[in-house]
């Protein structure tokens, strides 16, 4: 067997939408209301692209499940995107943030003390700062590295994400050239004038590009998660370390979402040798804050710098990063949440759900694969699991996409709107697990050919 042809897909998608709306009538009244004062009628625009005709409208979210504004129930294995790894308002979470006496004051508290402690243990590198995103912790990173390397240049990979930091806005055209990402919004420079871009896995391409020795320091996720997810091949990262040490190139690990690999992310995991580590999203169990950590190394070329402004013009900071109740949530997430107990878990439940998708494309003739990272899984729409960025975006089928999305949304199941990503929290159960499988089951006999 294989796909449906595209045509059917358009009715089957059609026939979901309509199911979709009948079963959701007050999403959608929110959403006509919603138009009148909200740009694009959400309050951030990617929030539009759940599959169904209409966003989903939240009534409430509770550990693996979320209630909407018609009362339905999920399993969310979307989990915010990485946002709520810990699942949906954990006990110590919610409990550390009603305790917390004062919200943002511009002074530090204990907590951040023990936070900057528990992630230099967990990932390595011993000097933190927090920030309200991971977008932020990258833009800091990035603009200390080319101050210390006085280099004006960031290499990063075809298709990486990092959020909305302007370098990482960009992909290499057919002919290899650097140019914004194709919807780039109101770019402020050519990009090509701050980034250079190789593809994920291949060594000489990282090579070729760092022997200009303009390059700053290279950010990088452990694994691309953001265009399906692209796991790296044996060699490649000790082999970009290697490159980065020889030409004098700082190394970045954005863990923002590979953090699901384990307690210290891939770094941990891997045992991989970073000058800065990223972070965002899951720290904070949902509460906005993000996280930067540095080397020995860099913590003193940093502070024996005497020409940045890190205190205030510098463009490094923010009035309310770091903020008391921000610094309660992670505390607490890393402490009572995110442990290793909760990891193992976590990751054994990531592993019964891809030997079910597995299981499935088999039963149902489908040329597809599944990657897993710990608690993190993604399929896609090839035979094998794509090597490249450029090569998981070639794979992207909108309309396959929308189909499973409305489709499992039309059974309970909120997978990630964005891509095929399925995320195990601490509270997922097998129930849950086996949910979704059921519910995947059935939407994967809906595009299949007999």
């Amino acid at each position: 067997m294989a796909v449906a042809p595209a045509s059917a897909l358009q009715q089957l998608l059609a026939a979901e939408r309509e199911r979709f709306l009948a079963e959701h009538p007050r999403s959608a009244q929110l959403a006509a209301q919603a138009r009148e004062h909200l740009l694009m009628g959400v309050p951030m625009p990617w929030m539009v692209r759940w599959a169904g005709g209409v966003p989903l409208f939240l009534d409430q979210a509770q550990g693996s499940r979320v209630v909407d504004a018609d009362g339905r129930e999920y399993v969310d294995v979307a989990l915010g995107d990485t946002g709520a790894m810990t699942g949906h308002s954990p006990a110590p979470v919610t409990a550390a943030i009603a305790a917390r006496r004062g919200i943002t004051t511009m002074m530090p508290t204990e907590d951040a003390i023990a936070v900057a402690g528990e992630l230099a243990r967990r990932f390595g590198v011993p000097a933190w700062q927090f920030t309200l995103s991971a977008t932020d912790a990258n833009r800091f990173a990035l603009r200390m590295c080319r101050q210390i390397q006085r280099r004006p240049k960031v290499l990063m990979f075809q298709w990486c994400y990092h959020g909305s930091v302007d370098e990482s806005v960009a992909a290499l055209d057919d002919q290899g050239v650097v140019r914004p990402k194709p919807g780039n919004v109101g770019p402020p420079v050519d990009v090509a004038l701050t980034t250079r871009l190789a593809e994920f896995n291949d060594l000489d391409a990282v090579r070729r590009e760092l022997a200009h020795e303009d390059v700053a320091c290279v950010l990088a996720e452990p694994a691309l998660t953001n265009v399906g997810m692209v796991l790296p091949e044996d060699g490649f990262l000790g082999g970009l370390e290697e490159a980065c040490r020889e030409t004098g190139t700082l190394l970045i690990y954005d863990e923002t979402h590979t953090i699901s690999a384990g307690p210290g992310g891939c770094v941990a995991a891997w045992g991989l040798a970073p000058d800065l580590v990223t972070l965002g999203k899951a720290l904070g169990a949902g509460v906005p804050t993000g996280a930067y950590g540095v080397s020995a190394a860099v913590r003193d070329r940093i502070l024996a710098d005497d020409e940045g402004d890190y205190f205030d013009w510098g463009g490094v900071g923010g009035t309310l990063a770091g903020n008391a109740l921000s610094l309660a949530a992670a505390r607490a997430t890393l402490e009572h949440v995110l442990t290793p107990q909760a990891f193992a878990h976590m990751e054994t439940a990531c592993t019964r759900y891809r030997e079910g998708v597995e299981a499935a494309f088999a039963r149902h003739g489908l040329p597809w694969s599944i990657v897993q990272l710990g608690a993190r899984a993604e399929f896609h729409f090839t035979p094998e699991p794509p090597r490249t960025g450029g090569a998981a975006h070639a794979a992207i089928d909108p309309l396959l996409d929308d189909v499973l999305h409305v489709a499992l949304l039309n059974r309970g199941v909120l997978l990630t709107p964005f891509h095929n990503m399925a995320l195990f929290g601490p509270s997922t159960t097998t129930d849950d697990v086996d949910a979704v499988l059921a519910a995947l089951d059935e939407a994967l006999g809906l595009v299949a050919a007999g």
